[in-house]
């Protein structure tokens, strides 16, 4: 028998909407990060790295960092707030930044990956914002309010990466300090935008039984662990190419100014379907939606399979970030409406450690992919889209099972 928090989500409708643009303004700024850490990590591992086969493993400490932060913010939540857990991860963020410029001054690799650990806290509580936007929005309106705050994500698509454009030999003297100077800034405007952010008043309730067998049973439904493979195969196959592609771009004798605005493309593609993608699952159902995203994976391995033009670069991440959208931004109403309010914060926490835990992987996979497979780096990056096609097959059957499967009595 054990005692736990229940949000029981009354605030007014003006404090809902409120929260819903300051979750959308932080999507924008605070989560511009993701796109400049993209851009400028495995960079700058490859700069400080002396085996250039762990390029990318400053990205995968971020993801590692959001692995182990995701079930703990959960837990915060769960015990206090919504609130405490972004204000971390903002805390998380400002240390790693700082350690990282550490690691530059000393040209220290183990030091930029022990920031690049921290920023997986920001990353974590990030995460939570699409979460946080149906905490208080009713059935009706949950798969717009997500899609709301991902619109956010648009803004973050060109803050981001063209922050990092022109911010990464800002110190000539010091690549890519400038971009953490500038993602200090991001965070700073993010706290002062919590400051305002609400969270519903919460009552206790007692919970007779084990609470850890009651929780993890929860994995036994159908939809839930769909929707929670179908994020981790989304948010992994996305990452396998994005971590990639700067390194991929350059070694195809392109610029670094192209990398940027490659990934730029990526980001919007990303975020810009959100506009309609509620709109979508509400008209045609969330499994058509997914659907569709896994289609657009396939495409974009294509494109990135058959050619190394700079037209197939930019094909190849935009049908990447489309196929992002519907995938993930449907798994993630999936997983919301299959999930009791009791349930929720537990499911969230094992949903994104599960989510983190397979990018941490593809990540580290994506730089020896690229890199070590005795290949130059055109092959290189036609095996890292080729490396999709089991994976995301399998999120195919797994959409296909839960259509065909008779709804519950």
């Amino acid at each position: 028998m054990i005692s736990t928090f229940i949000s029981d989500g009354k605030v007014d409708e003006k404090t809902a909407r409120l929260n819903l643009l300051i979750l959308f303004l932080a999507h924008a700024t605070v989560g511009a990060q993701m796109g400049l850490y993209f851009v400028i990590s495995g960079l700058a591992g490859q700069w400080l790295s002396e085996n250039k086969c762990f390029s990318t493993l400053p990205i995968t400490m971020i993801i590692i960092g959001s692995m182990i932060s995701a079930p703990i913010l959960a837990r915060v939540t769960e015990k206090f707030n919504r609130k405490i857990s972004f204000f971390l991860g903002i805390l998380g963020a400002l240390f790693g930044c700082f350690i990282c410029i550490i690691g530059l001054l000393y040209q220290s690799f183990l030091i930029l990956l022990i920031g690049s650990f921290f920023h997986g806290l920001y990353m974590a509580a990030q995460a939570f914002y699409r979460f946080a936007a149906v905490d208080t929005i009713s059935d009706t309106y949950k798969a717009h309010a997500i899609s709301f705050v991902m619109i956010g994500g648009l803004f973050a698509a060109i803050i981001g990466p063209q922050t990092a454009k022109y911010t990464v030999y800002y110190f000539s003297e010091i690549p890519f300090a400038g971009s953490y100077l500038a993602a200090i800034i991001m965070n700073i405007f993010g706290a002062l935008l919590f400051l305002f952010f609400k969270t519903p008043k919460k009552t206790v309730v007692t919970i007779q039984n084990n609470y850890s067998g009651i929780k993890f049973s929860l994995l036994k439904d159908n939809k839930i662990l769909t929707a929670i493979i179908c994020a981790l195969i989304a948010y992994a196959l996305m990452n396998l190419v994005m971590t990639s592609t700067p390194l991929a771009v350059i070694g195809c004798g392109y610029t670094s100014s192209d990398a940027a605005n490659i990934v730029t493309a990526h980001a919007l593609s990303m975020y810009l379907p959100s506009f309609f993608t509620g709109f979508l699952i509400s008209k045609y159902g969330v499994k058509t939606v997914m659907s569709s995203g896994v289609f657009l994976f396939i495409a974009a391995g294509a494109f990135g399979f058959l050619s190394q033009e700079l037209g197939h670069f930019y094909a190849d991440l935009i049908f990447l970030g489309v196929g992002w959208n519907f995938l993930f931004i449907g798994a993630t109403f999936l997983l919301t409406s299959s999930s009791k309010e009791e349930d929720k914060n537990f499911i969230q926490g094992i949903n994104d450690f599960c989510v983190f835990g397979t990018v941490a992987i593809a990540s580290l996979a994506s730089g020896f992919i690229l890199n070590c497979s005795g290949t130059s780096p055109s092959i290189g990056w036609g095996l890292v889209n080729l490396t999709m096609l089991p994976f995301i097959s399998f999120a195919a059957i797994l959409i296909w099972l839960l259509r065909i499967s008779p709804p519950k009595t």
